[in-house]
């Protein structure tokens, strides 16, 4: 099946993190599919700019670690077919030397903040739609480098997918867990450090690389696609879990 087979023909794609990286990548893949996809960020010019890479898009400006500004993304949207959650920063740090607030930011975004959207998509949610939260490899495989706090929020989506897929039933809730890949995420520790986190990163996997946004785009659109997979992590992380 080629990125081209319109699967998901006029559906209503929600995409939190839309604007770059791998929600952009996930956006363009289902466009190309048929579907109709709305970006949700927080920088208007970069939802400008996708909205223009797509050809056209629906776009609004929203913070995944607010309550109120996630609600009101859904105020806008009387329906639709699937949400994906790919928002979210890297907060890392060492307990022994980080304050516990800070580490925090990282439950927020993605616990809470998935909850919150959660909450205020699934009324509007069109029968057999689906819910794709983002995860991670730290959950199979903490570091001791300052990503504890990172490891418990990718388990923690893990249980809560699987939890409020017996809740919402029969609504399909599933969870991608990509390793490494190369995103504007790793942007903010500067050039040099980017470049040295992802050298060291490729030469670990067994792979030999870090991941590209459009090969967990592809997998993102299998949950999507599938209607029977529920329940499902699925591991997008070129054998990072077991390097």
């Amino acid at each position: 099946m080629t990125t081209d087979t319109p699967t998901l023909a006029g559906k209503q794609i929600v995409i939190f993190g839309g604007s770059s990286g791998i929600g952009l990548a996930t956006a363009v893949a289902a466009k190309r599919r048929g579907a109709a996809v709305t970006l949700v960020g927080r920088t208007p010019a970069k939802l400008a700019t996708a909205a223009c890479i797509l050809g056209g898009a629906g776009t609004i400006e929203a913070d995944l670690g607010r309550r109120e500004s996630i609600e009101a993304v859904f105020e806008a949207i009387p329906e639709l077919d699937h949400l994906v959650i790919t928002a979210g920063g890297i907060h890392a740090g060492k307990l022994s030397e980080t304050d516990p607030d800070d580490l925090l930011v990282e439950v927020n975004e993605h616990i809470a903040g998935s909850l919150y959207a959660v909450k205020a998509a699934m009324p509007r949610m069109r029968p057999q739609g689906s819910v794709v939260l983002m995860g991670g490899q730290f959950s199979d495989r903490p570091a001791g480098n300052g990503t504890s706090v990172m490891a418990l929020a990718c388990r923690g989506i893990e249980a809560l997918a699987r939890a409020l897929a017996l809740e919402y039933k029969p609504a399909r809730f599933n969870v991608i867990a990509p390793g490494f890949v190369e995103t504007p995420i790793y942007d903010a520790f500067g050039s040099e450090v980017r470049a040295a986190i992802l050298s060291a990163a490729a030469a670990s996997l067994p792979v030999g690389r870090i991941g590209q946004p459009q090969e967990i785009a592809d997998a993102i659109l299998f949950l999507l696609g599938n209607g029977y997979v529920n329940c499902e992590v699925l591991h997008v992380d070129g054998g990072g879990r077991f390097a």
